[in-house]
């Protein structure tokens, strides 16, 4: 009775990671998550902000997560080839940004990479767009969508999840660039 009770759950089990599986092979093999805000401020102040990884602690909610993260800056000090390299808890991770290419004050394409929780790159964009005496700012992210990533997004909403922290970034953005 005990072994079929047991080969009933190793059963169980095995059909649970089949279809947990099954169902990461549906999943887009790319990620892409965009959000936008109007702030009512020049291009170019908002440039200032968003482009100098220095200034990332005033905005960014990533910041957050580790309150004793490590950061270091290298390359040059800003524009093409500048980086911001961050050490931190398991939240925060360990991983760095490099400008690939800016248009200012309009553009800014970084690679994202990411050693720690989980390897994997991606292209981030800050995108702004001059509105009558506004901007509209885009902040997106979007790359491969790795084996696990997959297997993450069948438990978990990616797009809500990284939505939200770049709400607050462009909420943050706002209060900072509207003073």
């Amino acid at each position: 009775m005990l072994k079929k009770v047991a080969l009933a759950l190793v059963g169980i089990v095995v059909a649970a990671i089949g279809v947990v599986l099954c169902l990461a092979l549906t999943k887009p093999d790319e990620f892409r998550v965009e959000r936008s805000a109007v702030i009512n401020a020049a291009p170019d102040k908002i440039y200032a902000v968003v482009s100098d990884f220095h200034r990332s602690p005033e905005w960014s909610p990533f910041e957050k997560l580790d309150p004793n993260v490590k950061r270091s800056f290298s390359g040059p000090e800003s524009g093409k080839g500048a980086r911001y390299s961050w050490v931190g808890n398991a939240d925060a991770g360990e991983g760095y940004m490099e400008v690939m290419e800016l248009e200012p004050p309009t553009k800014l394409l970084l690679k994202l990479h990411f050693d720690k929780p989980m390897e994997g790159d991606s292209t981030v964009a800050y995108v702004l767009e001059p509105q009558d005496s506004a901007t509209k700012m885009t902040w997106s992210m979007h790359g491969p969508n790795t084996f696990m990533g997959k297997v993450m997004q069948v438990f978990m909403n990616c797009d809500t999840m990284m939505g939200t922290f770049m709400e607050q970034g462009l909420a943050n953005l706002k209060s900072i660039c509207e003073k």
